[in-house]
């Protein structure tokens, strides 16, 4: 599906050209404020044109233009400049552009540049075939994972999105990629030309948050000098994510149920009921059925929004795509720096791989950049690894050496020798005696390193772990 990305700092006027470019050429438009937020937007969907505005100052525009071009040598851009101004139209064409407005807008030059430019990507297309966006790593839609929950959860936001009619509450742990999911469901849908709207329900303030879903009219209060559309009728014909609405108050849930039941709704101080086509995605890490139960959420709501629930998998349950996590997020980071991270060690993997992930895919992501931030140039071991995520391995560390008088190493095995008597030997008793000093003499070669010493007894670590409990070994815990 063709799509153009609008990046202009005054939201109303990007509004009306995004709106103008979905009625007149019939495709998908996003919207960005910055150039660091199209960045996100262009790292995570194949845009075909962007339309952008010279952020001041003018290298800042010109770098971005710059990093779209790298980034995916197909998308073709175009520059808002101000009018007049031929110099900087001059620079524009310098730095690769494929063509210019004039800024503030002038809508319908807009519609025919954006029309010619689509056009010419689409005969382009046609003598040589564009690359795929996503490599087999990424997984699917920009969702990355191929273990068995993953490929299960990508194949229920399929059959799911097909429908593009039922609402979905998307559940999981912050930082497992609810919002990727539902940007997946919107594009996968029938919807998927019209509008996705997010709106985190926690980051908005209470008293703002009920204006920003259903708009308001001119005069509803204090400062409302002229009517202001909501993000719900924004989101009309198109998808609506709510995330974290386990953080919405009662009044507004009793509004959104409405929207839910009668496909309507009424603006802050208006009466005149306003007719809507939206399909709701709701997102929260929160027990919606517990907060049911505590009467903080409303039953009906939650019955309403769950009519398809997906779970998303905390990544711990998932370890078999940290790997895969690992080489996309290197990857991205690194496109934008001189001297890159070179790769990881396979101890620093396996380090990764076995920790828990309290923050899931997002601490993950962090993790990687702030490798490439200091280590640029390297290769990553366990060295460069924070502290906290190798503490979880039991590793022995280093201790200073002590000079003494040379000594032979102790042996593992105890002396076999066995007194023997008329009555006969307790067998049990020796065995067992037997299994004490070998797994003390091993903890003593390994300086107490359990992991260490059930290597070198050939045993599992939990195997030790409770043989060291069961026999209550005095002054070692079996921890």
């Amino acid at each position: 599906m063709r799509s153009i990305l609008v990046v202009y700092g005054n939201q109303h006027e990007r509004d009306r050209l995004e709106a103008v470019l979905r009625k007149r050429i019939g495709c998908v438009v996003l919207g960005a404020d910055t150039p660091e937020q199209a960045l996100q937007v262009l790292g995570g969907q194949d845009v075909c044109i962007v339309i952008s505005d010279l952020f001041l100052p003018e290298k800042t525009g010109l770098e971005f233009l710059q990093k779209v071009h790298r980034l995916n040598p197909e998308t073709l851009t175009i520059a808002a400049v101000p009018e007049g101004n031929r110099g900087i139209v001059v620079e524009v064409l310098r730095y690769g552009v494929f063509s210019y407005i004039n800024s503030p807008y002038d809508l319908e030059e807009a519609v025919i540049v954006a029309a010619r430019g689509l056009a010419f990507q689409e005969s382009q297309s046609q003598k040589v075939p564009r690359r795929a966006r996503f490599r087999k790593s990424d997984g699917f839609n920009g969702i990355i994972g191929q273990s068995p929950k993953m490929l299960s959860l990508f194949n229920m936001v399929e059959k799911v999105a097909e429908d593009g009619e039922s609402t979905v509450l998307v559940q999981g742990e912050s930082g497992t990629g609810k919002e990727l999911v539902a940007r997946a469901l919107h594009s996968l849908s029938p919807r998927m030309g019209k509008n996705f709207v997010p709106v985190n329900c926690a980051a908005i303030p209470e008293d703002l948050l009920e204006s920003e879903l259903f708009g308001y009219v001119k005069g509803a209060f204090t400062g409302a000098n002229q009517s202001k559309m909501g993000r719900i009728q924004y989101a009309d014909g198109g998808t609506l994510f709510l995330d974290e609405i386990g953080d919405m108050k009662p009044s507004l849930q009793a509004k959104l149920l409405r929207v839910l039941q009668e496909k309507e709704f009424e603006p802050v101080g208006g009466v005149k009921p306003v007719s809507v086509n939206v399909r709701v995605v709701a997102a929260t890490h929160r027990n919606l059925e517990k907060a049911v139960a505590e009467n903080v959420f409303r039953e009906d709501l939650y019955y309403r929004l769950s009519v398809v629930p997906l779970n998303i998998p905390p990544l711990r349950d998932r370890c078999e795509d940290i790997p895969l996590l690992i080489e996309k997020f290197m990857r991205s980071f690194n496109r934008n720096k001189k001297i890159g991270l070179k790769g990881f060690e396979k101890e620093a993997i396996a380090a990764l791989t076995s920790y828990p992930w309290p923050g899931n895919v997002r601490e993950l992501e962090n993790l990687i950049q702030r490798l490439v931030i200091l280590h640029g140039g390297e290769s990553a071991g366990l060295a460069e690894l924070p502290e906290k995520y190798v503490a979880h391995l039991d590793i022995a560390l280093p201790v200073a050496p002590v000079e003494s008088e040379p000594q032979d190493p102790p042996a593992l095995y105890p002396d076999p020798g066995v007194s023997w008597s008329e009555e006969g030997i307790d067998f049990n008793a020796l065995v067992s005696d037997f299994e004490d000093r070998l797994i003390l003499q091993a903890l003593n070669i390994t300086d107490g390193n359990k992991k260490e010493a059930a290597r070198l007894l050939n045993l599992k670590r939990t195997t030790l772990l409770e043989k060291i409990k069961k026999k209550q070994l005095t002054g070692i815990s079996a921890d």
